[in-house]
Formats: C-alpha cells, sequence, structure tokens
C-alpha cells in the first residue's frame, strides 16, 4: 500500500469516532478495551465510560460494572489503580512485571526477602484472596503465622501499597469492586472474562497494536509513552516490538509528519471526513493522558499546565480548547473561543446534563449564560 497521506483534523476526527466520542459504543468493557485504561484517580471514570456509550443509562455503571465482573480495576500504568478491561489487562500486567522489581538488589535488602522466595509467597497471597474481596489484614494475619514471612505481615496491615503493586502486575490480585469502600483484595479470576497473564512477547505484541489500534495515527514517541512511561516496559523491547508487528502497520503522512495506523483501518481514516465536534471531559482522561499531555495535536502548549495538573477539557475537533468546570448547576467553561462553536457547545452541555442527571447552565468567557 502506498504511503497514505491525511490531514491532522482528519487523524484526530478518525480517533474521536475510534475512541467511542462521536458514535457510542454498545457497553463499558467496549470502552474500556480501547482505552486500555481508565484512570480512578484524578479522575472521573464513570463519565469517561458513560460519555462513550451510546445508551449511558444513570450514573454507577462503572461500579455496576466491576461488582457484576465485567471490568476490574488493579495497580498498572504510572503507578496507580486503573480500570481494566479483564480479558486484556493481563497483557498490560505483564509488560508492568517484566522489571522485575522484587528481583532488585534494594527490594530484597529492604524487605529481606529473596526473589526465590517471591514464588512461596505469592501461592500464600492467592491462597487468601481466593476467598476475597478480603482485607489486606487477612493476609497479614496469614503471615504472621509463617515462619518464613511473618515479618511481611506488617506491609499488608498498613497496607503498603508498594509492596501490594507486584502482585497485582503478576495476576496475583486485583482490588476489590467498591470504589468508595476500604481497600480490599481479590483474585482476578473473580471477572468471568479475566485471561490470564500472557508470554512477555505475546503481550508486547497486543499492547502495541492495540494502542495504535486505539490511538492511531502514533508514532514510536508514543509507544514509549505509553508503554515505556506508562508501564515501565522498556525502551528497547518497546522498538523491538513494534519491529515485529509491522507488517500490521501502514505508514501514514499526517500534514508532513510521519505516523503509523493500523492497516486494517486504514480506509477508515482515508475516507474520514471532519466536521466540527466539542466533547466535555474529566480530567485525567485517556483522551489526554494516552497521547500525553506533551503532544501538542490534542494539548496545544497553553493548555499543558492545566492538563497536567487534572483540569476537565473542552475538546474542540480533537484539541484541548479551553476547560470547563461545574458550579452548582453551572457550566464555566474557559478559554474557548466562540463563534462557530457555539452551537456545538451548548449540545455538549446538554449531553452533560443528561450524564449527570441534572438541569445545567452554560457560562462562557463572555459571560453569556444559555439555560440548558
Amino acid at each position: 500500500m502506498a504511503t497514505l497521506e491525511v490531514t491532522r483534523r482528519q487523524a484526530l476526527a478518525w480517533r474521536l469516532g475510534r475512541q467511542h466520542l462521536l458514535h457510542g459504543a454498545a457497553g463499558a468493557v467496549e470502552v474500556v478495551r480501547t482505552l486500555a485504561a481508565v484512570s480512578i484517580f484524578g479522575s472521573d471514570p464513570d463519565l469517561a465510560v458513560r460519555r462513550r456509550l451510546a445508551s449511558p443509562g444513570a450514573p454507577g455503571e462503572v461500579q455496576r460494572a466491576l461488582h457484576d465482573g465485567r471490568l476490574m480495576r488493579t495497580f498498572s500504568f504510572r503507578g496507580s489503580v486503573q480500570l481494566m478491561a479483564p480479558e486484556t489487562a493481563g497483557a498490560y500486567l505483564a509488560l508492568r512485571a517484566a522489571g522485575r522489581q522484587w528481583a532488585l538488589k534494594s527490594w530484597v535488602e529492604h524487605y529481606r526477602l529473596s526473589a526465590d522466595e517471591w514464588p512461596d509467597l505469592r501461592e500464600v497471597v492467592r491462597g487468601v484472596v481466593a476467598a476475597g474481596p478480603v482485607p489486606p489484614q487477612a493476609v497479614a494475619d496469614e503471615l504472621a503465622g509463617s515462619a518464613r514471612f511473618s515479618h511481611l505481615a506488617k506491609e499488608f496491615a498498613e497496607p503498603n501499597h508498594t509492596f501490594l503493586k507486584p502482585f497485582a502486575w503478576q495476576g496475583d490480585v486485583a482490588l476489590g469492586p467498591d470504589l468508595d469502600g476500604p481497600l480490599t483484595l481479590q483474585s482476578p479470576a473473580e471477572a468471568p472474562a479475566w485471561g490470564g497473564i500472557p508470554g512477555l512477547d505475546t503481550a508486547g505484541h497486543r499492547a502495541v497494536l492495540d494502542y495504535v489500534g486505539g490511538y492511531g495515527p502514533a508514532s514510536p514517541d508514543h509507544l514509549d509513552h505509553w508503554l515505556g512511561g506508562g508501564l515501565s516496559a522498556g525502551r528497547g523491547r518497546i522498538e523491538r516490538w513494534f519491529d515485529e508487528v509491522a507488517d500490521r502497520l501502514v505508514e501514514v503522512v499526517v500534514d508532513g509528519e510521519q505516523r503509523w495506523h493500523l492497516a486494517e483501518h486504514a480506509d477508515e481514516l482515508a475516507a474520514q471526513r471532519p466536521q466540527t465536534h466539542v466533547v466535555l471531559l474529566p480530567g485525567k482522561d485517556d483522551w489526554v493522558m494516552g497521547p500525553g499531555t506533551k503532544d501538542t495535536w490534542v494539548v496545544p502548549s497553553e493548555h499543558r499546565t492545566s492538563m497536567t495538573r487534572g483540569a476537565n477539557p473542552v475538546v474542540v475537533d480533537g484539541a484541548v480548547a479551553g476547560t470547563w468546570r461545574l458550579d452548582g448547576e453551572v457550566v464555566e467553561v474557559s478559554g474557548v473561543v466562540e463563534g462557530d462553536v457555539r452551537g456545538a457547545l451548548e449540545a455538549e452541555v446538554d449531553r452533560l446534563a443528561g450524564l449527570l442527571g441534572t438541569d445545567l447552565t452554560l457560562r462562557t468567557p463572555s459571560g453569556s449564560t444559555a439555560g440548558r
């Protein structure tokens, strides 16, 4: 196939559609699978997911999906807790575990636990959480009676999240389903679609293709941001995985800049005809975090600080054009140029009102308001 040439507006319009922001997805799992992971802290995962659904339903869909086992939450990207699809989570966890943090000299010395002892400790932990969700104290109680591991009981009793994370990365534990309750642990197999932890190269290939499929057209630097910065997968591995799946990719030149796209989506991209779209998203949404705040396609330099700090973005034609916040029943928008986007902005406030189940009034930079 000859190199495909498209405009930035085409590329971002395609991505808006791919991430279910133009035409909603059938369910929450489809949304989370496309995005790979949805931030729980510093964001609003329910709004992020429901904004992408064709039939959003009432608030609380993410909580319902967690209780049903359709979704899971665990430690993954950027060292934080993420909402993930059980059938694909294992690939990202495999990448995060590749650094074998538990085998580092500093770790071994601090916890007085050799890398060779990890399999036995993991077996104990799996046995406790199999009856989950259980509080971390349940693991601490089990370890307290162990001659080998009693000194580690306090790491669960506290609990020490740093110590817990490698168990999550290796598929031994996931976090319990309650978003607002106390921390609990359970087996990831509580989710019926849990796919386990695949081999590292299999996981790497999947992760590269999934990223390009959800966030394309993308560059190798984007992959390094997502899989390297997000999961510490290692630049050398990421470059190799990219080369090994290159036969499924196609080169795309976007306004003179080289990017890559899934070959199976190339025709869709070429046929994309962008129209003006305004989207209101929660802070730390994957639309921004996926490519990263350094990506000036999505985050113009004047908006980088606000996006890094977690402000709610107003996205116009795929790029951050301002921020929004709720002040009671008023949606206060700043930074957005009015004119041609006013009607689209009003329609998006209507949508937000429906998602939140309340009446909202729009206040724009000029001070004008419109009741919704």
